[in-house]
């Protein structure tokens, strides 16, 4: 399993060979809880005129909705556009008028409350229950509880500031899978913790996606800024995708020029 950054790429080599172009969204299409900027949109809307895309974010679909799918362009090819939301755990498609549900694996109000009493009941004993947050500490996104020290909309800055080494997540993650060795903790951004079932992750969304397509993992470039074995991106390399790393939002819109200007005729 290679990962490589995207300035490394051979870019005549990927745009020939890939059939699809997955992107994680946090950190990687737009800064944590905010919409893609002007640029991003620009380039993004351009990609779907060239090519199949794939969002599969940690976030919910509600966040989803809000950083991207509502800033597309009108004229935005959305029928190229796959969204799969909560890792993979939900799926959802553009019929013409709306993003239709295909399928989510939603978890049972019982393994909701016992993941959300083994998060609180850990953070608490490891310091991590923060006085000052901004908005909920435990989001249940119906196929995924998510544990966010800071809170839902914490400021970037505080995000990045509080885990530098990811050693306080990985202690949450540690505790939770021993209360839960039937569930999958994975930590997930800045500050986050992403409880689901096991075997539903990125990787999943890539075999999902692939099989649906009718195409090899191995056809399909997936691009994110957490690509570290712990990473909640590196799943995705796991299941076969091509990886390609990215430390920010500028890197991507770098990213994406460079297929832009690589690619002649619209796909049909």
């Amino acid at each position: 399993m290679v990962v490589r950054s995207w300035s490394e790429l051979d870019f005549d080599n990927v745009c020939s060979n890939a059939k699809v172009f997955g992107f994680d969204l946090d950190n990687t299409l737009a800064s944590s809880k905010q919409p893609m900027k002007p640029a991003m949109i620009e380039r993004f809307c351009a990609l779907l005129d060239h090519t199949v895309v794939a969002l599969i974010s940690g976030g919910g679909m509600a966040v989803v909705t809000s950083q991207v799918l509502d800033v597309l362009t009108p004229n935005a090819r959305r029928g190229n556009l796959h969204v799969m939301p909560t890792s993979g755990s939900r799926y959802y498609r553009w019929d013409g008028t709306q993003w239709a549900l295909v399928y989510a694996h939603d978890l049972s109000e019982a393994t909701v409350a016992a993941v959300s009493e083994s998060l609180e009941r850990h953070a608490r004993e490891l310091g991590l229950w923060e006085q000052q947050v901004w908005g909920p500490r435990i989001e249940n996104r119906g196929s995924q509880i998510t544990f966010s020290a800071l809170g839902q909309f914490a400021p970037v800055a505080a995000k990045q500031a509080w885990d530098r080494d990811n050693t306080k997540k990985q202690a949450l993650v540690e505790a939770v899978k021993a209360d839960l060795p039937h569930m999958r903790a994975r930590a997930g951004g800045y500050t986050s913790v992403d409880v689901s079932e096991c075997g539903i992750d990125k990787a999943y969304a890539v075999r999902k996606l692939t099989q649906t397509l009718g195409i090899r993992a191995d056809e399909m470039v997936f691009v994110g800024d957490r690509m570290t074995p712990t990473g909640n991106d590196y799943p995705a390399v796991e299941a076969g995708a091509i990886g390609v790393r990215v430390e920010n939002p500028q890197d991507t819109v770098q990213l994406l020029d460079a297929l832009l200007a690589r690619f002649d005729t619209p796909a049909r």
